[in-house]
């Protein structure tokens, strides 16, 4: 786990959103593309393993990613205007 800021950690977040969004427009037009094709497989890890990591020290970006246990905990983490910046 790293010791990087929730600012930092979304933003590192973000961009690689954007290179798989991009990587995907490309491989839109270009399906055999093997380059391509490893390249998104990488930028996917590295997205989800991101993900995984804000997750466990900021709780959900989604409701999809919410553990479920005995409630709904979704409503337990603040809300985007409650946090701090």
């Amino acid at each position: 786990m790293s010791d990087m800021s929730r600012h930092a950690l979304m933003r590192k977040l973000q961009a690689q959103c954007f290179v798989l969004d991009d990587i995907i427009l490309y491989l839109q037009t270009h399906p055999s593309d093997q380059t391509a094709l490893n390249y998104y497989k990488k930028f996917k890890n590295l997205k989800n393993e991101t993900e995984k990591e804000y997750i466990e020290m900021y709780g959900p970006l989604t409701a999809d990613n919410v553990e479920v246990t005995d409630r709904w905990t979704w409503v337990d983490t603040p809300w985007p205007w409650e946090r701090q910046v």
